[in-house]
């Protein structure tokens, strides 16, 4: 079975880059330089940002389903990532971290979850996509428990 990884749009964060830092802490979101590689896995790309890139930390309502797992939490997004990510090739950012996956139903209720190193996601996949009701499943870093990305069927 193939998997879809979809990153975030990169459009509602556009306008953010233009802020002051200021006008960024006012909203609750600080601007910082990646200083360790890795460290700071952008939502967009996908990627893990460079040493010396400016990255956003912002919050994203990542489960907007009117359910009771609707949620939000911190990200970080590249001020020079381009298009999301979106393929069905596991992102390396994924590979290198420990897992949390939440697969939903189609009315946004987890029906599974599990934490699985990188390197074994594609086995919890194909496990949580084996049942019937799995809609689509999230991923977070299960260090920090932030969001990481949205995973369907291909």
């Amino acid at each position: 079975m193939q998997f879809r990884f979809q990153g975030l749009s990169i459009a509602p964060f556009q306008p953010l880059f233009a802020l002051s830092d200021e006008a960024l802490k006012e909203q609750g979101m600080r601007r910082m330089l990646c200083d360790a590689k890795p460290g700071f896995p952008c939502r967009v790309s996908l990627e893990d940002a460079e040493p010396g890139e400016r990255v956003l930390l912002t919050n994203f309502e990542h489960q907007p389903a009117h359910s009771p797992y609707r949620a939000k939490g911190p990200i970080f997004v590249r001020e020079a990532a381009g298009p999301a990510y979106d393929g069905t090739d596991v992102p390396p950012v994924l590979r290198s971290r420990l897992l949390s996956l939440r697969a939903y139903d189609a009315d946004a209720m987890i029906v599974e979850a599990d934490v699985v190193p990188g390197a074994e996601v594609e086995a919890a996949l194909e496990r949580f996509f084996g049942r019937p009701d799995s809609a689509y499943v999230h991923i977070h870093y299960a260090g920090r428990g932030c969001y990481s990305c949205r995973v369907g069927r291909a």
